[in-house]
Parts: structure tokens; C-alpha cells; sequence
């Protein structure tokens, strides 16, 4: 990869709180190249795992997941915040730094996808991505690795992710 994708992200203080730097990827998203370099970046690092489907949670990991998938041919499997999936699901529940949240997939979503790649746009504290490694897991899926636009080091995301490796295309 020869863009400096960092040039893309922003960096919002005191969002969605005081004390927190969010890093915004919308201009990213926004600036076709970028965008472009960075889906071709994240579906080379998954192709090495040789998934049969990358699975991406909402709501801004959907935008990169499906691209991902799309572009190496892959299915696409969603992982979504409780009760938005229209059929049976399974759902895990994780405590946050200021609450707790969780996320369902279908039942029957990787039936047919033995491997799977996790992808989202951002990686902190791993708890959004352990569950969604967890989900797969219970439903008899192998994950084979996990792919982040970005990863915020210092709050040690990583080693919540059950040993599976993990990659991410900026690390601050």
C-alpha cells in the first residue's frame, strides 16, 4: 500500500464524550482512492486466511466488510445490534467502558461457511469483536482472522480476541 491512509482519518476530541478522540473515517470513505486503497488493503490481508465468508458488524464495519467480501468474491455475513435481523438469531451480550451492549447473527448465517473472517472499521478495547468472534465460534464456524481499518493499541484490544489473528491497516 503506497497511500498514507493516516492523511484520512480525522480527529474528533471530546466525541461521543469528553476525554475520548474519536477517529473519523468518513473522509476516507468520502475520497474515492482512499476508499478504494483501503478495501483492496483489507481484502489482501483476509485473502491470506482463506475465508469462505467475511462477517462485519455494524454499522460502519458493514461499509468495509461487504466491500471486502465483494471484491474477493466472498459471502457476506452481518453481525447487527439486538433485535434489527428479521429472522432466528443468536445473540452475546459485553460489557463496555460505560455500559453494556451486544450484537445477534442469523442462526444459520455461516451453515455454509466453515471460515470466516471478522472485519470492522476500528479496533479499542475488542469487546464488539470478541463477541462477534464468540457468535461465529457457537455456531461452529472456525475464525480465522480479523481485519480493522484501524486499531487503537493502547487500550489492548488484541488480546481479547481468543488468539486469532489480527491485522489492521493503521495502528495508533
Amino acid at each position: 500500500m503506497t497511500m498514507d491512509l493516516r492523511a484520512y482519518v480525522r480527529d474528533v476530541p471530546d466525541f461521543p464524550k469528553p476525554g475520548i478522540l474519536f477517529r473519523d473515517l468518513t473522509p476516507l470513505m468520502g475520497h474515492g482512492p482512499a476508499f478504494r486503497a483501503t478495501v483492496a488493503a483489507l481484502a489482501e490481508r483476509v485473502s491470506a486466511w482463506r475465508p469462505t465468508a467475511v462477517a462485519a458488524i455494524e454499522s460502519r464495519g458493514f461499509i468495509f466488510g461487504a466491500a471486502a467480501a465483494s471484491a474477493l468474491g466472498l459471502g457476506f455475513v452481518p453481525l447487527r445490534k439486538p433485535g434489527k435481523l428479521p429472522w432466528r438469531t443468536r445473540q452475546f451480550r459485553y460489557d463496555l467502558e460505560y455500559g453494556s451492549d451486544g450484537i445477534e447473527i442469523h442462526e444459520d448465517a455461516v451453515a455454509d461457511h466453515p471460515r470466516v473472517a471478522v472485519v470492522d472499521d476500528l479496533l479499542a478495547t475488542g469487546g464488539t469483536a470478541a463477541a462477534a468472534i464468540r457468535l461465529a465460534r457457537d455456531l461452529g464456524a472456525e475464525v480465522v482472522g480479523a481485519a480493522f481499518v484501524v486499531e487503537l493499541a493502547a487500550l489492548g484490544g488484541r488480546a481479547r480476541l481468543h488468539g486469532v489473528p489480527t491485522d489492521a491497516l493503521i495502528v495508533y
